[in-house]
């Protein structure tokens, strides 16, 4: 069964859902193989490497049951208000000085002010944006005037997460339901953004409920997924959340390597955490992207460490510009 389908998706035809719940009860290292080919077919030996800034921390509205940064939980992390322009600048301007990297602006909170997404749009200009200097932007909620305000200033890429599935979201947060999520990723690609959006993997969620988020993923026709994995953070409603095994997260990428055959990746948040010493394989299951770097409010895999591992791996890194 892994071969006909490792075939079909080599052809473009993702598999479907019932066949991915198959996948499930497969031999983890025959299962890694077909992910690798599949991951060969579509990409080759070319990893992507993206990073992030924390450009307003803390103190969100939301009451995400994962987050530190929701003023619904008690998790003790650093608090501070939009960046100021200049420390802005010379971070993004930092992490995409080697071409390796696209740069993400995050920011805390349901969405950004007008000012702010004003003053952000003005770095952009500066740095110049577009695929020469790319920058992303993970802010909110935005109205359509907002996104294309930073289409317009040179930001390339929308980053907003489905998180989970339509069913199991309201296990998530009940301060905005899925279809918000929905619609902003829908507003996104309507002012011309690409779009970045996945989920998070480990808050209790059945393999079903993994298997719909893909499936809506693909239906959406987003170009990268962000994969991450419960980091059960002190002080929230998860924090005695029992972390995924090294396998079994090995076997969410491949499943979605199955799923969506031509979709960069991305695995963030979690990482080190969740695979330890077999975070090499995240390869092999058919991820062709990391994000490098510190995450939001945990320490993360440093850059030059990276690097090294993916030339140790004989994989290079996609130039982001």
């Amino acid at each position: 069964m892994i071969n006909k389908l490792k075939e079909k998706c080599i052809a473009g035809i993702g598999c479907s859902a019932e066949a991915a719940l198959q996948l499930v009860e497969c031999d983890e290292a025959a299962l890694l193989a077909a992910a690798t080919e599949i991951r060969e077919a579509f990409f080759g030996n070319t990893i992507e490497l993206c990073s992030i800034i924390n450009a307003k921390s803390g103190k969100c509205d939301m009451d995400c049951r994962f987050c530190s940064q929701s003023a619904h939980n008690s998790t003790e992390i650093e608090v501070y208000p939009f960046m100021d322009a200049r420390t802005l600048e010379a971070g993004i301007r930092e992490d995409i000085k080697d071409g390796n990297r696209k740069c993400g602006v995050v920011t805390s909170g349901g969405r950004l002010s007008t000012d702010e997404l004003r003053e952000l749009a003005d770095v952009v200009k500066k740095i110049g944006g577009g695929e020469e200097a790319p920058v992303c932007g993970s802010l909110g909620r935005l109205t359509p005037d907002d996104l294309a305000m930073l289409k317009e200033s040179g930001v390339t890429r929308f980053h907003h997460n489905m998180e989970s599935s339509e069913g199991f979201y309201s296990e998530v947060c009940t301060t905005q339901d899925w279809s918000e999520r929905l619609a902003t990723v829908k507003a996104a690609q309507a002012a011309g953004l690409k779009v970045c959006s996945g989920g998070l993997f480990g808050m209790g969620e059945t393999w079903q409920d993994r298997i719909d988020l893909a499936m809506a993923l693909r239906e959406l026709g987003v170009d990268s997924v962000p994969i991450n994995f419960l980091y059960a953070h002190p002080g929230t409603p998860m924090k005695d959340r029992a972390p995924l095994s090294s396998g079994e997260a090995l076997k969410i990428i491949a499943i979605y390597r199955f799923l969506l055959p031509d979709v960069t990746l991305r695995i963030c948040g979690g990482r080190s955490h969740i695979l330890g010493d077999r975070q090499r394989e995240l390869f092999a299951a058919g991820a062709n992207g990391l994000m490098t770097g510190n995450y939001l409010t945990v320490a993360g895999s440093q850059y030059e460490s990276d690097l090294e591992m993916i030339t140790d791996l004989g994989l290079r890194v996609k130039k982001a510009s």
